[in-house]
Formats: structure tokens, C-alpha cells, sequence
């Protein structure tokens, strides 16, 4: 018997006067987090939701996350959590394929309207019974009628209720794939596929309830890097969550420094806005003497960040890697020994990793390119709903990841790419992941995304849209005729386009689909 919500409830027990969420002026301790979840999940229940049934959760890095999450658990109930970004057609497709039975969803703003989506997306889901608008101030009044705000529906409800009972292998969260390409499918993770991968993180970290960490929340916390390697971690030793609910690089910089940050988790895009933000006014040696991890997944890290990072910083990134499908974490660059730029690590306890061809038949020999496939404890029942889908990418306990990758004579593993962003030119497989990586070693070069686009006889070429530094004044066919020189003939962007910015999911990851081609 297991229940994810355990590592609240001990926390609760075991530190309740200590702050356990911290968000702008609001500071919430384990024992306040703790009654709030329960008032949750007694609300739930009240509602008549039943142990298995599916309850949906709308909300940025606010205090009311980690409440809804836990008191939904609580309940005997499956969270699944949305991305903040998505409309009401989308939002009605999620509730729709997940059946859930409720729906809690933050307000939104003038900009984002998420409560006018969450509220449309609702009267379109059959199964849908209640709706409960977060407010960003708690005691407001609705933002519209005929809803009633969280707060109003949990002024009756108690602060003790008695967590519901749960088997390990009970799905406990259904997280939906970005759906970079095709339709988000909801990945199925156990509470014992959850609770293993964040008691793995904190062995990982070092992390125990004797030194409580403090983390720098940036990534959201509806996607699998944050609610496990920060969130559920996190609750599971009694650690301090300093919430940001939308990432500016100075503002972050002047929390942790504020907050004594100890442990910053993000992708790459989060680590080079935050070299981007550094100046005069940003106490650097404040927060390298209280940060004693930092953390990188979700996409390829560049090897020009590791270096930039830790010159200015004292501290070198460790590179991780995992998806939704894996709780996420899979494979991390191993403690106590230096991280090797470019490497994402070994594989993590009790999971194994190998590298497969098409047909999945394994592909060995050091340097030797193939598609990363993980079993373990990490990998997840399937996809909710779709079979055939599922079947699609597991085989014998093995999840294929459609990551391509090599592995070196020490077992590290290296990222090349995406198998569906390989670019063939000429019929030489091209990795874009190479090319920006030698684009952004340029000292004009902030950052790179490269693609493929048609091209009437080599079926595609190469492309690059590149971020240049500020004041820096290189050319496009300048930085065409330097990449030529340091990348084969058949590799190196005949296109280069430079822009101010480049599409990004909420998470960070760059959308290379949305980039404009031909």
C-alpha cells in the first residue's frame, strides 16, 4: 500500500512550523500546507469523488498548487495536471480523454484568460461535475458568476482528513506529453513510479531532512522535471519550495540571493537567461556561496553554458535526462564526480538503459548512434486510454524515447537529437544538436536553434536561426562562411536567419516547429 501524498503527510508530522512554500509575500509552513491539502481533499470527497477517478489542476507555480495536488492524492484520486498555456479547446480535450471528474483552475489574467478557457472547456467535458476557479488573491470573489473560487468552496470543509489508501501500482498522475507532434497522450505513472524517482533524486543530491535544501522553483510545476525533482523531492525531506511563477532572469537572481538558494533545477534556456541577466547590480558571490546543486534537463544542454555557468558561479551543472513517460529521471550525471560536458551520466538506480535500432535489436560498440530505450522502476503503465499507442513504444518492460544517442567506453550517455529533428541532406544524416552547438561557441552567438527545410534536390538543408549577442554586429554569410569551416561540407548552414527571439514551450524547450520554413 502506497499513497504519493505520504511525503506531505510525514512532513507535515515531522517539521510543521518549518516554511515549506514561499511565494512573494506569502510563506506557507508544512503544517498550514498540509491542512489545506486535507480541506481539499475533503472537499473532494464531499463531491463524490471516488478513489480512481480523475481530477484536473490548472494552476502556475502558486501555494495552491502543491494543496491541490497533494489533497487530490489524498482523496484516492488521479491528479492531472494542464499546462497553463493551453485554450479552451484544448483544455476540453484533455478533460475529455483524461474523464475527469473535476476541474481546478487559476483565474488567469487580462493577457491569459485561463478561467474564461477553464470555465468554456468545463461545459464541453461530460464528465466534468465541478469547477473551482483558483483566485490569485485567495479571498477574492469569483471572477465571474455562476462559479464558486476554491476558497469559497473549502470555507466548510475540516483540516484533518485521513489519506485514502492506495496500491503502488495505482495510477497516481497522468501527465500529458507536450504535444510537440500529434495529440497529447496522458502518461499513466504509478505512486510507486512517482515516490521512487523523487527518493532517487534526493539520493542523487544528497538531499535529507537534516540539511533542508532550498529550492528555486522556476519550472512549472504541472511538468514532470518540477513536480519531481523539485516538488515531490523536495516534500519528501522537509525542504523549503521558493515559487516563480513566471520566470524573469533579474527577478530570479535577486530571489536567490534573498532566499538563500541552495538547489536550482531548469532547462537550458533558464540557464542562459540567467547569464544573460548578470550585472552590477546582482550579488553573484551571495548566491555562489549558498548554491550547492545545479541542475539541467529537459533538453541538450550547450557545452559553452557548463563553462559560462560555472566561471561565474563556482558551480557546474549537472546534466540530467528523462521524460514525461519516466517520472521523469532517468539517466543523471553520477555524484560525487565531475560532470562531463555534453554528457547526460549514467543511468540512475534500479533503472537500465540501452540503445536500440528500428527494429529494436540493441546497438553496441562505444560512439555507435541509436534510440535511447529505459526500463525500471521509472517507466510508466502506458498511455491512459491508448493501447495501441502504447504499444507503439514498449516492449518487454522497455520504453523507447525517440531520443537519439551515443554512448561512450565509460557507459556515459550523449545526447545527438530527437530522432523525428534528424535533417538528411544529400543523404547524410545531419544532427542539429552538433551544428548548434559549434554555432554557439561564436562569441556573437547567444543562441541557435538549426532545422531542416525542403530543399528541391538534397531533399532537405540546413537552417540555423540564431540569437546574436547584444551590440554584436556579424553577418549572416559571415557566420556561414565560419561555420563552413568548422563543420563538414555536408553539415553546415547554408541559411542563417537571425532573430530576436525563438518560440518556447512553457517549459522552456525551444518549438523548432513553430520556426517559419519554406
Amino acid at each position: 500500500m502506497l499513497n504519493l501524498a505520504v511525503f506531505l503527510d510525514d512532513s507535515s508530522r515531522s517539521c510543521p512550523t518549518r516554511d515549506a512554500l514561499v511565494c512573494g509575500d506569502r510563506r506557507l509552513t508544512y503544517a498550514e500546507v498540509g491542512a489545506l491539502a486535507n480541506r481539499v481533499a475533503a472537499l473532494l470527497v464531499s463531491r463524490g469523488i471516488e478513489p480512481g477517478d480523475r481530477v484536473a489542476v490548472t494552476c502556475p507555480n502558486l501555494p495552491e498548487f502543491p494543496a491541490v495536488y497533494y489533497g487530490i492524492l489524498k482523496a484516492g484520486a488521479v491528479v492531472v495536471p494542464l499546462n497553463v498555456l493551453l485554450k479552451d479547446r484544448e483544455i476540453a480535450h484533455h478533460l475529455n480523454d483524461s474523464g475527469a471528474r473535476a476541474y481546478f483552475c487559476f483565474e488567469g489574467s487580462p493577457g491569459l484568460p485561463t478561467g474564461e478557457y477553464g470555465r468554456a472547456a468545463a461545459a464541453r467535458a461530460e464528465a466534468c461535475e465541478d469547477l473551482f476557479i483558483i483566485t490569485a488573491d485567495p479571498g477574492a470573489a469569483a471572477p465571474f458568476g455562476g462559479v464558486e473560487t476554491l476558497m469559497q468552496a473549502l470555507s466548510t470543509q475540516p483540516t484533518e482528513f485521513e489519506t485514502v489508501v492506495r496500491e503502488a501500482t495505482d495510477t497516481a498522475v497522468i501527465l500529458y506529453t507536450s504535444g510537440t507532434t500529434g495529440q497529447p497522450k496522458g502518461a499513466e505513472l504509478t505512486h510507486a513510479n512517482m515516490v521512487l524517482n523523487a527518493l532517487t533524486a534526493n539520493q542523487l543530491f544528497d538531499s535529507t531532512p537534516a540539511e533542508p535544501d532550498t529550492h528555486l522553483v522556476a519550472l512549472p510545476l504541472f511538468h514532470s522535471f518540477g513536480q519531481s525533482i523539485n516538488m515531490n523531492a523536495a516534500f519528501s525531506v522537509g525542504a523549503t519550495l521558493v515559487l516563480v511563477p513566471r520566470f524573469e532572469p533579474s527577478a530570479v537572481l535577486e530571489l536567490m540571493a534573498r532566499e538563500d538558494v541552495t538547489v536550482l533545477a531548469g532547462v537550458p534556456t533558464m540557464y542562459w537567461g540567467l547569464l544573460g541577466a548578470l550585472d552590477g547590480s546582482v550579488d553573484v558571490g551571495r548566491i555562489a556561496g549558498n548554491l550547492r546543486l545545479a541542475i539541467s534537463g529537459g533538453s541538450a544542454l550547450p557545452v559553452e553554458i557548463h563553462a559560462r555557468f560555472e566561471q561565474r558561479f563556482g558551480v557546474q551543472i549537472h546534466e540530467g535526462y528523462g521524460l514525461s513517460e519516466t517520472s521523469p529521471l532517468a539517466i543523471f550525471s553520477p555524484p560525487g564526480r565531475a560532470p562531463r560536458p555534453g554528457s547526460i551520466g549514467l543511468p540512475v538506480w534500479g533503472v537500465e538503459v540501452r540503445l536500440v535500432d528500428e527494429q529494436w535489436n540493441a546497438v553496441v560498440g562505444a560512439d555507435r548512434i541509436g534510440e535511447i530505450a529505459v526500463r525500471g522502476h521509472n517507466v510508466m503503465k502506458g498511455y491512459f486510454g491508448k493501447p495501441d499507442a502504447t504499444a507503439g513504444v514498449m516492449r518487454n518492460g522497455w520504453f523507447r524515447t525517440g531520443d537519439l544517442a551515443r554512448r561512450d567506453d565509460d557507459g556515459f550517455y550523449y545526447i545527438v537529437d530527437r530522432a523525428k529533428d534528424l535533417i538528411v541532406r544529400g543523404g547524410f544524416n545531419v544532427y542539429p544538436r552538433e551544428v548548434e552547438e559549434v554555432l554557439m561557441s561564436h562569441e556573437a552567438v547567444s543562441l541557435a536553434a538549426v532545422v531542416g527545410v525542403p530543399h528541391e534536390s538534397r531533399g532537405e538543408e540546413v537552417k540555423a536561426f540564431v540569437i546574436r549577442e547584444e551590440s554584436a554586429r556579424i553577418t549572416e554569410a559571415e557566420l556561414v562562411a565560419w561555420s563552413k569551416e568548422r563543420l563538414a561540407s555536408y553539415k553546415y548552414p547554408r541559411v542563417v536567419e537571425f532573430v530576436d527571439a525563438l518560440p518556447m514551450t512553457a517549459t522552456g524547450k525551444v518549438l523548432k516547429r513553430e520556426l517559419p520554413r519554406p
